[in-house]
């Protein structure tokens, strides 16, 4: 690429999506250019780590059909969607800089020129399934067998494009949409949600200047809780009686990402600020970070020497919080 060429379209890069290799040691980015950038967690968390550590150890181009939204990560894969199909690659190939498809999954079409996009993948591994969740731009959730690749369920209830899921305990998905709702669905029984949640009708929640679409949902490991934000205030409602017991005050603010962390909820949106809150609603923290819009946080769990928080957004660069309380390094989506 012509280096003025990829210096504009660095300024220009979206990181809306990353994940953690199964090992950790990884983080595969992905962006608005169809690009995915794998970084070294551990090279940059080492004592002799510089900062010719954050830049990319790989980037491959992922997509032909523009940006990827969404990316998430198997023991052995690494899936993406976005504009075009879910994508595999095997995280043994990238990491040998050699990424091969392995498969790929499209999305039913209603007509010849519709192409949904996929805002957001999901796997559900639990009670001995492999499948795969994703939230796609024609209202709709659909749900595919990894091992065969066959589509097995179609959730189908929403009046417009989805945004988020969660899903827990192999068969209950939460999703969050556009049309201010969250619904609660029983993947045995998939014909129609079980419950449908409102923010936007609830005093406490509802914020009409910012509308009511719904960006992001998080449940807890008890599935008693379940946390949402959007237009709407962030808002943490008990399952099992669906009222809402807590609203998070984020004032100018429209949430786009939210986590269950421990005894914390974690949250990020529309503002350069990751958000730390009990569950009682008090904000433990306020952190700065690099986009001014953020897309995605995670957490990685899977390598005891690289448990970081991480965050992305409208910026080419990926923050890392070794300390919660501060931003620690930022990776950089370099250009190809």
């Amino acid at each position: 690429m012509d280096r003025d060429l990829a210096a504009r379209r660095q300024l220009h890069t979206t990181i809306f999506d990353h994940c953690y290799s199964p090992c950790g040691k990884y983080i595969a980015a992905a962006n608005n250019y169809g690009q995915i950038a794998v970084f070294s967690l551990s090279a940059a968390l080492a004592p002799e780590a510089s900062e010719a550590t954050w830049k990319p150890v790989f980037i491959f181009e992922a997509s032909e059909d523009g940006a990827i939204f969404t990316l998430a990560s198997t023991d052995t894969l690494l899936i993406s969607g976005g504009n075009g199909p879910i994508k595999a690659w095997k995280w043994a190939d990238i990491l040998s800089k050699s990424p091969r498809l392995v498969w790929s999954l499209n999305i039913p079409k209603k007509g010849p020129f519709s192409q949904p996009e996929i805002n957001s993948i999901v796997l559900n591994t639990e009670e001995d399934k492999s499948e795969v969740f994703a939230a796609c731009g024609d209202n709709n959730i659909y749900v595919w067998d990894l091992e065969s690749g066959q589509q097995k369920i179609t959730l189908s209830g929403h009046d417009n494009y989805v945004h988020s899921l969660a899903v827990k305990n192999g068969n209950t998905c939460a999703s969050a949409s556009e049309d201010g709702t969250v619904k609660i669905w029983d993947t045995r029984s998939p014909s129609d949600a079980v419950h449908s949640i409102e923010p936007y009708k609830n005093e406490l929640c509802a914020r009409p200047k910012f509308g009511k679409w719904l960006g992001c949902v998080a449940m807890d490991t008890t599935d008693d809780w379940l946390v949402c934000g959007g237009g709407p205030s962030l808002s943490l409602w008990h399952l099992r009686s669906l009222t809402a017991t807590t609203m998070f005050d984020t004032p100018g603010a429209c949430q786009q990402c939210v986590m269950f962390h421990d005894d914390s909820i974690i949250s990020a949106g529309s503002k350069g600020y990751i958000n730390h809150w009990s569950v009682n609603g008090e904000q433990r923290m306020e952190v700065p970070c690099t986009p001014s819009s953020v897309f995605s946080l995670s957490y990685n769990s899977a390598s005891n020497n690289c448990k970081v928080l991480s965050a992305t957004g409208n910026s080419s660069k990926l923050d890392i919080f070794t300390n919660f309380g501060y931003k620690a390094f930022s990776f950089i989506f370099t250009q190809v």
